[in-house]
């Protein structure tokens, strides 16, 4: 019978970096996975990029423009996870 884990062992014994879980401990990096059948296992996943966006105020809202056009704009940027990563006037 094929283990329950098997194919992340492959990919572990590959290079794959491993994250692990239990019921009382959120994901981390494992540098020696135990393979316990009660945690959860996963490849460690690629971080998203950051992602920087401009807004102009428009008549009725907030315009996204594809960069600073010259004008008085916000500059926003949202990290990988969508969460605000800071925000500025530009001039």
């Amino acid at each position: 019978m094929k283990h329950k884990h098997a194919d992340l062992i492959h990919a572990w014994a590959d290079g794959a970096k491993i994250q692990g879980k239990s019921e009382y401990v959120e994901w981390r990096d494992l540098r020696h996975p135990s393979w316990d059948k009660s945690w959860q296992y996963r490849i460690k996943p690629e971080p998203k990029p950051d992602v920087v966006k401009y807004l102009i105020c428009g008549l009725k809202s907030w315009v996204e423009v594809d960069d600073q056009v010259g004008h008085e704009c916000i500059k926003i940027v949202i990290d990988g996870k969508g969460r605000l990563k800071s925000a500025e006037v530009m001039p």
